[in-house]
């Protein structure tokens, strides 16, 4: 919940020191891993929340796997996905917009950066 890149590293150390005698294994993971963790410093502050969030894809497909549950048969294959579809179509109106989602056409063009959340533009 850093700020900046730079303080997220440091609290990343401060952290690894702290519970690395007790757990080497899960710091060599993290450690190994530290660039995709705090990868989400190089989009939007606006998107921070939805890219920090866990298991977006689950969630998105909870209304499926409780339908699907309760029902039988299914009967064919096509029958199956069809349910499947209307299913999300019918939850998907039910999703927040993602906050900031104005920005996204920046996050696509390879001329605009974020650094620590903050628009940059290429010189």
């Amino acid at each position: 919940m850093a700020e900046t890149r730079k303080d997220a590293k440091k609290a990343f150390d401060y952290f690894g020191e702290i519970i690395g005698a007790k757990y080497p294994k899960a710091i060599e993971c993290l450690t190994k891993d530290r660039d995709d963790l705090l990868a989400f410093y190089d989009f939007p502050a606006e998107h921070w929340k939805h890219i920090r969030t866990t298991n977006p894809i689950e969630s998105t497909f909870a209304t499926i796997r409780l339908r699907t549950r309760r029902t039988n048969g299914h009967g064919s294959a096509e029958a199956a996905l069809a349910m499947m579809f209307k299913l999300a179509q019918c939850a998907a109106k039910r999703w927040k917009k993602l906050r900031g989602s104005e920005l996204l056409a920046d996050v696509i063009d390879i001329n605009v950066t974020f650094v620590d959340g903050v628009k940059r533009m290429a010189a």
